[in-house]
């Protein structure tokens, strides 16, 4: 049996409960919701409403039925980001962004929509707040800034980001990829307007889901328009909430199991927080140890999710990925599509590896990992 340390790119196992939900939308409950008033369509109606419901409670957001359910969380940040722009506007980002971010931005700049201005991390690998604020432009109508890097796992300053924005009136998107089921979200206290992000990572649902939590008040341009099942004798789109953003059948298989594993997270996450802190604590820990290995993950414990970024001696990070798989090991070896973060770490040539543990992770599979490691660096040095 493999050694699956790949969590922050989607996590596994699934939990059971994760697989019979999604077994049982595509049998029991197995039809569009919100399209028909049979038993089953309005029995798959709940079930789009209880994941509604459980990704509310579970970030605090204010009204259930702001939290949209997207494919993904690449396609919730393209709603939030350009929903929320005009041309002219500026943007202030930081280089720590995944390219789900950076790469909608840099397509707007290119049509000359935007301007924009990426915030460089401190020495720690941490964005400074008021460097952010020092961005900051009178055309500026947007902050967005990670909750966690996806390449160190540097659990940034997001709070405080939302005191900036509030004070000053700027819209404040958190892309919440890394964060979300790792750590505990309240969408209210950290002041964002739109908070983003996907279900199969730290949630445990299956690929294809996503969501972005949209503050009331906070109105967005459309990026599809389509059938709702709502309104149906305009043909312009529906205004109301949640509606007015999910155009199309939705991905009920996917939305279920993404409610089961909500529901399980929810009820754990005390307890995976403090397993998957211990875990990292341990290759934190025992990775420093090794001579060769460079360490690109804060040192300090609360700063960092789940993830251990590392390269070996002079290996690339592809050779180490590629030894460790040949070894039934798992992990992410590249640019994590994160060029800025690799550009700041200087490891942009050869990237990084990135273990990143998860709820169903051993301690004696992360002594496994330590020792193949210790093998690599060895074997190099020899």
């Amino acid at each position: 049996m493999s050694i699956y340390f790949d969590n922050a790119a989607t996590s596994s196992p699934k939990p059971d409960c994760v697989v019979e939900a999604v077994r049982d939308a595509l049998t029991r409950t197995n039809a569009n919701p919100g399209r028909s008033g049979h038993a089953a369509a309005l029995a798959a109606a709940r079930v789009v409403l209880k994941a509604r419901e459980s990704l509310a409670a579970l970030i605090n957001a204010p009204d259930a039925m702001g939290v949209i359910h997207c494919f993904n969380c690449t396609d919730a940040l393209n709603l939030a980001i350009k929903g929320s722009l005009r041309a002219g506007d500026h943007v202030v980002a930081t280089e720590l962004e995944h390219n789900s971010v950076l790469r909608v931005l840099a397509e707007l700049a290119r049509r000359g929509r935007i301007e924009w201005t990426l915030v460089p991390p401190s020495p720690d690998g941490f964005v400074d707040p008021a460097g952010m604020r020092a961005a900051m432009t009178p055309k500026t109508s947007l902050l967005i800034c990670t909750h966690a890097s996806n390449v160190t796992g540097a659990i940034q300053p997001v709070a405080a980001v939302g005191r900036i924005a509030r004070e000053t009136g700027v819209r404040y998107l958190i892309d919440g990829a890394q964060a979300l089921g790792a750590l505990p979200v309240d969408v209210q206290a950290l002041g964002c307007d739109l908070y983003a992000f996907p279900g199969h990572k730290s949630l445990l649902g299956p690929q294809g889901t996503g969501g972005l939590a949209i503050r009331p008040g906070t109105a967005l341009n459309t990026l599809r328009e389509g059938g709702t099942g709502s309104a149906s004798d305009s043909m312009l789109q529906p205004s109301e909430l949640p509606e007015r953003y999910e155009s199309g059948t939705v991905n009920l298989p996917g939305i279920a199991g993404l409610a089961a594993g909500c529901d399980y997270v929810a009820g754990r996450l005390s307890r995976i927080m403090m397993h998957e802190r211990e875990l990292t604590d341990l290759l934190y820990r025992e990775l420093s140890r090794i001579s060769g290995v460079a360490l690109y993950t804060p040192a300090e414990e609360s700063a960092r999710t789940g993830i251990v970024c590392f390269n070996v001696g002079d290996l690339s990070s592809a050779q180490v990925a590629d030894a460790l798989a040949r070894r039934d090991i798992a992990v992410r070896g590249g640019l994590h599509c994160a060029p800025g973060a690799h550009r700041f770490l200087g490891t942009l040539r050869r990237g990084a590896v990135r273990a990143s543990v998860g709820h169903a992770n051993t301690f004696e599979e992360a002594e496994t990992l330590v020792r193949a490691v210790r093998e690599l660096a060895d074997g190099k040095r020899a």
